[in-house]
């Protein structure tokens, strides 16, 4: 029992190691040699535009149902105003980056691990070594900048829409005035909390794409490799999403509320 336990620890270390050296020697293939760019925006418009109606749709669904929760407490002490604060508040901190990651995680991530699993259990990244080109910077390296890139924007469009859709729940439903709403936002609401946003957006983008690319290329055993691999990489990704979501989040305690 020891034995298997200890092998499998060992097994965990290792394939964490290999991991950590896989990304490192991607993030090195972004700068030299310089990342292809039409590929860079190929894997852009992928991950962020096409993400766009998810994003929007979660956002939407989200915003109303805080504004539903928040505004039916914040009534018993004659606190409607503070709807859209509360809201407002949650989705920079929190909500957007996070439940943006795992929309993008499901949708972009698992289609990297497949994409480059197919490739793999096809010989096709070997086929790409023999003519000399170099499979992190042509398949991983334009994958990690465009979800570096498009992370943050798609979390702060997040907040955006979630907003609005508090703003139209609570006006609506709980007679809030249109002033008082968003007064209240810039009261409790700061830049600094966007700013945090966009910092745990960059690691969760970085984490999805490398995830996602690592999974693909350990990828064996043909169509089988390829579904294990898939789903692999979004469970892996979504763990890590919530891990790293609490370390971030405690580094970025002290900072101003």
């Amino acid at each position: 029992m020891t034995f298997f336990m200890l092998k499998g620890i060992q097994q965990l270390i290792s394939n964490f190691g290999n991991f950590v050296l896989f990304t490192s020697s991607s993030f090195k293939r972004v700068l030299y040699p310089r990342v292809n760019g039409r590929l860079v925006l190929e894997q852009m418009d992928f991950i962020g535009v096409k993400s766009l109606l998810i994003i929007c749709l979660a956002a939407i669904m989200v915003g109303a149902v805080f504004a539903i929760q928040f505004g039916t407490i914040f009534r018993l002490f004659g606190a409607e105003s503070m709807i859209g604060a509360a809201a407002s508040f949650a989705l920079s901190k929190e909500l957007a980056p996070v439940i943006a990651s795992f929309l993008v995680a499901g949708r972009s991530g698992s289609a990297m691990a497949a994409e480059i699993a197919n490739m793999k259990v096809n010989d096709q990244v070997d086929a790409l070594q023999i003519m000399g080109v170099n499979p992190l910077s042509y398949l991983v390296a334009p994958r990690l900048v465009a979800a570096v890139v498009m992370m943050p924007l798609l979390s702060c469009l997040f907040v955006v829409v979630g907003v609005m859709a508090c703003y139209v729940i609570g006006v609506s439903l709980f007679a809030v005035d249109e002033g008082i709403f968003f007064d209240k936002i810039r009261w409790i609401s700061k830049p600094v909390h966007i700013v945090q946003c966009v910092e745990k957006s960059l690691f969760f983008g970085a984490i999805i794409a490398s995830i996602g690319c690592y999974m693909g290329f350990k990828a064996t055993g043909g169509a089988t490799g390829v579904g294990k691999a898939t789903t692999t990489a979004v469970v892996f990704s979504l763990v890590s999403i919530l891990v790293s979501d609490f370390f971030i989040s405690y580094l970025q305690f002290g900072e101003i509320f």
